[in-house]
């Protein structure tokens, strides 16, 4: 047997979506039916990020004094904040900073974590031990307090609530990834392999990591809910960009000594991060149950 004939297994849930995926869709939507609606959110936000001024035609540095802290109306859906800024186009273009951050942060953590689960699971021995101790290290620190610790290192603004996000989701990943290699590290085909003397680096990228990715993206979109409220939580405390700059931690920030006289300065950017958290984890659900229905 060469190595040519060394065929990947179908990865679960992949081939029943291409051939015959109709079907597999259709019984993923009806356990899911606010699925539909999560993806629309989620364009939608993607939309503000990319082309926030399809969206709206205010400026969100430019405020009218003689406007400030207006309720929502036809000119301004979300509102006016207390310099007469409307509130919707600061949330509208604040969607590019914040999801940014989250997007960085989730890469940060996945990269990461696929690396550091490869080699403990794939090589094992001491440096599985040793690779684990440190995951276990960081699973042990409470995620936000991990992150305000890097952000106290490295300073305060966007970039850096994202690696710090990042940094402190790579034991999640990590974990996953791991027990998934040690899993297809197991099969049938993988031990074929390597007894035709394919090298390991090959049976890593093509026949253990392309089965690992559907729990690992399913944890990714999981992920990026959870990267979201902890880039807007830092954003809150004031680690994030500063002001004037839109971004919707912030945001919900500048509002919160208005909860009284003005309950859309806050409540209304904040409702717009719990609607992309929960069409983020609608998505991730989604993932989830079409592994499960295709097996």
């Amino acid at each position: 047997m060469s190595e040519g004939t060394i065929k990947t297994l179908p990865i679960p849930g992949r081939t029943r979506l291409l051939s015959g995926g109709s079907a597999t869709l259709w019984r993923v939507v009806r356990r899911r039916p606010l699925l539909p609606l999560g993806l629309l959110v989620l364009l939608w936000v993607l939309g503000w990020a990319l082309w926030p001024q399809l969206f709206t035609h205010y400026d969100p540095l430019l405020g009218v004094p003689a406007q400030a802290v207006q309720p929502p109306s036809l000119a301004h859906w979300f509102g006016t904040d207390h310099l007469g800024r409307d509130l919707y186009s600061r949330t509208v273009h604040g969607a590019a900073l914040s999801l940014r951050a989250t997007l960085l942060a989730v890469v940060i953590a996945l990269f990461s974590g696929i690396v550091l689960g490869v080699l403990a699971g794939f090589f094992g021995g001491w440096l599985d031990a040793a690779l684990m101790r440190l995951v276990d290290v960081l699973m042990a620190i409470p995620a936000l307090l991990l992150a305000m610790a890097v952000i106290t290192v490295l300073g305060f603004g966007t970039l850096n609530i994202a690696l710090a996000v990042g940094l402190s989701s790579v034991a999640t990943f990590a974990r996953l990834v791991r027990g998934e290699v040690l899993r297809w590290n197991a099969s049938t085909f993988v031990e074929a392999a390597s007894a035709c003397g394919v090298g390991p680096w090959t049976i890593i990228a093509r026949h253990i990591l392309p089965h690992a990715s559907a729990p690992v993206l399913a944890l990714a979109a999981l992920e990026f809910g959870s990267a979201v409220l902890a880039v807007s939580a830092l954003s809150f405390l004031g680690f994030g960009a500063p002001p004037p700059q839109p971004e919707w931690g912030l945001l919900v920030s500048e509002g919160r000594n208005y909860m009284v006289s003005a309950w859309w300065y806050t409540s209304l950017p904040g409702l717009v991060v719990a609607t992309v958290v929960v069409a983020t984890n609608q998505l991730a659900r989604a993932i989830q149950d079409n592994q499960g229905v295709s097996r």
